[in-house]
């Protein structure tokens, strides 16, 4: 599991600029309103990051937590407006414990992707399970098989931000279905009026369909639709990103 993110965090933002999170948040609404409760209250953002997303949810009314494993990130999203309206919780999700239960739960950019197995997958999604309230809808998103093998595979990409530069290596082991990420960072610094590195790495693992339906079972949730954009085009195999809506039983096999 990822625990680092501790030189990318201050420039996560910056580098991820072409994120839509006002579309997101659509998206999300969207779901809750059509599968969930009439009347939602509290919403879980897990793995918030930054809190770009949960602070875009609370502008829009909605009682937010945001919940990470990574206190740098939960710096950040902090010191943003508003931040300090939101409960922030740093913690690995795949030992979430909440003060009480909630009505939605998204965890969002491929976030579950860093679990290292599908036992570890059932175990989030068993907690998630536990801490949705009954008919609580639960969203999130996965990259895929197609993704991992095609756009990750050994290929390198720079990415640019205000000031901050990201040369990315991957390194994709098909027999492990893993990917590693080798991050060098290089960030202006006002002082010095020069740039700075920062090296970091990380790690996603590709999961197949059969694999994350197979632990939605068993955690007893209950699966309503795949969807492959907002749009909420039909899942294929050709999909880069897959989106799952669920529906909370609060019963874990």
């Amino acid at each position: 599991m990822n625990d680092k993110y501790t030189s990318l965090a201050p420039y996560y933002d910056a580098l991820n600029a072409d994120v839509d999170v006002k579309g997101w948040a659509d998206f999300l609404e969207n779901a809750v309103s059509r599968y969930g409760r009439p009347h939602d209250r509290v919403w879980l953002d897990l793995a918030c990051g930054t809190g770009s997303l949960t602070l875009e949810m609370k502008k829009r009314g909605h009682d937010m937590i945001g919940a990470d494993l990574s206190p740098d990130m939960l710096d950040a999203a902090r010191s943003k407006p508003h931040g300090g309206e939101v409960l922030w919780l740093c913690q690995d999700m795949r030992e979430l414990e909440l003060y009480g239960t909630v009505d939605a739960v998204f965890c969002c950019l491929d976030s579950l992707n860093y679990l290292p197995s599908a036992k570890d997958l059932t175990k989030v999604f068993s907690l998630v399970n536990n801490y949705l309230n009954p008919d609580g809808v639960f969203v999130f998103d996965m990259n895929t098989p197609k993704k991992f093998r095609e756009v990750y595979g050994d290929r390198d990409y720079l990415l640019e931000g205000e000031n901050v530069f990201c040369g990315w290596h991957n390194e994709y082991d098909e027999a492990k279905k893993r990917c590693d990420f080798f991050l060098s960072i290089f960030a202006y610094d006002e002082k010095t009026d020069s740039y700075r590195r920062f090296d970091e790495e990380q790690r996603e693992y590709c999961y197949s369909m059969k694999q994350i339906t197979s632990a939605l079972q068993k955690a007893g949730l209950e699966l309503l639709s795949v969807v492959s954009d907002f749009a909420g085009t039909p899942w294929s195999e050709d999909d880069e990103r897959w989106f799952f809506l669920c529906r909370g039983t609060g019963k874990n096999f």
